[in-house]
C-alpha cells in the first residue's frame, strides 16, 4: 500500500508540473506552488502602481487579490495614530463611503439596494474593484473556510500571549493579512490593533450598514459581519 500510494504522489506531482505549454499553469510554472487542472493554487501575480505606490499582488484560485492592503491618501482617510509609518504597515484606513469612492450621504443612506453595482472600483485602481462579501467567500472556500484566518494570516505580527501562541498565521497563500484593527468615525480612536483586522466590502446590509470581514488573533476562520459604515476600516483591491 504504501509503495502504490508513493507512485501515485509523484504522478500527481508531475501532473501539476508538465501539462501543456499554453496552460494557465505552465506559463507562470516558477511562480506557483501547485495547480488543480489549469487553475492556480497559489502565485504570485504582475504588480501594479498606483498613485506612486507598488502594490505585489498575489493569485489565489480564480481570482487576483493585492497582497497589501491599500495606502491610497484619499480625502478622509485616516492612518492608525495618525501616523504615516502606520499607513506604511497596515495601509490607511476608510470609511464605507470613501472606500466606495461614493458621496457621504451614503454612509447612512442606501447607495445600492438591489445589489446590482457590487463589483465597485471605488478607491482602488483601474481594473480592480472593491470585493462583494460573495468574492469574499469565494476567498474563504478555496483557502478553506474552516481555516480561512489562519492561512490569510501574516506569519508575524498578530498578538500571541501565553495561553494563545498562535496568534500568527502561516500566510500560505501570501495574502498577508496584518492586525490594523479600526478606527472610529473620526479617526482618532483606534480598537483592537494588533489582535484583529477588518475590512470593507462592497455589500451592503441596511441604509447605515455593510458588510465587512474580520480575521482576529485567536480564531482559525474569517467572520462575516454587519458594521457601522461611519467605522474606518482596511480596503483590500481585488481585480476585476
Amino acid at each position: 500500500m504504501v509503495l502504490r500510494f508513493s507512485i501515485f504522489a509523484v504522478a500527481f506531482l508531475l501532473s501539476c508540473t508538465s501539462i501543456e505549454r499554453d496552460s494557465v499553469c505552465d506559463e507562470k510554472s516558477i511562480k506557483y506552488n501547485g495547480c488543480v487542472g489549469d487553475i492556480f493554487v497559489y502565485g504570485d501575480g504582475d504588480p501594479v502602481t498606483y498613485e506612486g505606490e507598488t502594490y505585489e499582488t498575489v493569485v489565489i484560485g480564480t481570482q487576483i487579490w493585492m497582497a497589501r492592503n491599500l495606502n491610497y491618501k484619499a480625502p478622509g482617510s485616516a492612518c492608525y495614530n495618525h501616523k504615516e509609518s502606520n499607513c506604511t504597515v497596515y495601509g490607511r484606513f476608510y470609511d464605507w463611503a470613501t472606500a466606495m469612492g461614493i458621496d457621504a450621504e451614503y454612509n447612512s443612506e442606501w447607495w445600492d439596494i438591489n445589489g446590482v453595482n457590487e463589483k465597485h472600483q471605488g478607491i482602488c485602481p483601474n481594473g480592480w474593484h472593491i470585493p462583494s462579501v460573495a468574492e469574499w467567500t469565494t476567498l474563504e472556500n478555496f483557502v478553506g473556510s474552516s481555516v480561512a484566518g489562519t492561512k490569510l494570516k501574516a506569519t508575524s505580527g498578530w498578538f500571541n500571549y501565553e495561553r494563545y501562541p498562535e496568534g500568527n498565521g502561516d500566510d500560505a497563500f501570501g495574502f498577508s493579512a496584518l492586525p490594523g484593527g479600526y478606527l472610529d468615525s473620526e479617526g482618532y480612536l483606534a480598537y483592537e490593533v494588533s489582535s484583529s483586522g477588518y475590512w470593507w466590502t462592497a455589500s451592503e446590509f441596511s441604509r447605515a450598514y455593510a458588510h465587512s470581514l474580520r480575521i482576529i488573533y485567536d480564531d482559525y476562520i474569517v467572520e462575516k459581519l454587519n458594521n457601522d459604515k461611519s467605522y474606518m476600516y482596511n480596503v483590500r483591491c481585488l481585480k476585476d
